[in-house]
């Protein structure tokens, strides 16, 4: 199982919310820029970043700029999500070098989409966030609640040959109090997808217990900036298992 640092932008500083709730935001700047924040991530063992552009996911502007200074910095790959409502939005970031985009609420939308992204740039750069609450997936900064449930959109998505989802518990998100384990497993037990887990984790114990759910990667944020373990124990932690 990967281990991959978030690093979530608001107004350039790295910050992270409770329950996606922006006025909940509490900015990070122990570890410096956000650009040096991406580094040490680097240096301490990370294969892969994780960034949330949360101004664009809350149509308050972009951190487009500070997103290409990490690409320049970082020789990892970078999924980015936040806001990504147009094949444009995807073409910017994609020409920023960033590996992977995520998507949600364009995914819903649009769903044709997707399927021009893949065949122009490669059916692996479309990462689906499902983004779930109360048994509802969640779209457009995780206010509006689609008709879709875990399975039935997993189910619409794998048929477009979307490999990669994001599942987060919005309920979680932020909290620090364990992932949802019931709904990863549910989600980990669909034939030929890859499950980012997201959402609670704020103990090394949880990303053991996420390993055996059987997840490919863990995004780990607010647990790292509250210092409740370090990346690299983080690291530890999963491959002893």
């Amino acid at each position: 199982m990967q281990v991959i640092p978030a690093v979530d932008l608001m107004g350039g500083n790295i910050v992270r919310l409770s329950r996606g709730d922006p006025k909940t935001a509490k900015v990070y700047a122990q570890f410096g820029t956000a650009v040096e924040t991406a580094k040490k991530w680097e240096r301490d063992g990370a294969k892969k970043l994780h960034i949330i552009d949360l101004d664009a996911a809350f149509d308050a502007g972009d951190n487009l700029s500070v997103i290409a200074k990490i690409a320049e910095s970082v020789d990892l790959p970078i999924q980015v999500g936040g806001g990504i409502r147009s094949i444009a939005a995807v073409e910017r970031l994609l020409a920023l070098g960033i590996s992977q985009v995520i998507l949600g609420a364009l995914a819903f939308s649009a769903p044709n989409a997707i399927s021009q992204i893949q065949r122009r740039f490669g059916a692996n750069r479309v990462i689906v966030a499902l983004d779930n609450k109360d048994g509802k997936i969640m779209v457009a900064g995780w206010k509006t609640p689609t008709t879709f449930g875990m399975k039935d959109a997993l189910e619409k998505f794998a048929a477009l040959k979307v490999s990669t989802f994001l599942v987060t518990s919005i309920t979680k998100d932020g909290t620090l109090s364990g992932p949802d384990l019931e709904t990863l497993r549910e989600a980990c037990g669909y034939p030929n997808v890859e499950i980012i887990a997201a959402g609670g984790i704020g103990a090394l114990k949880d990303l053991v217990a996420l390993k055996r759910v059987g997840v490919a990667a863990a995004v780990v944020g607010k647990a790292l900036y509250e210092n409740r373990f370090t990346f690299k124990e983080a690291l530890k932690a999963v491959e002893g298992e």
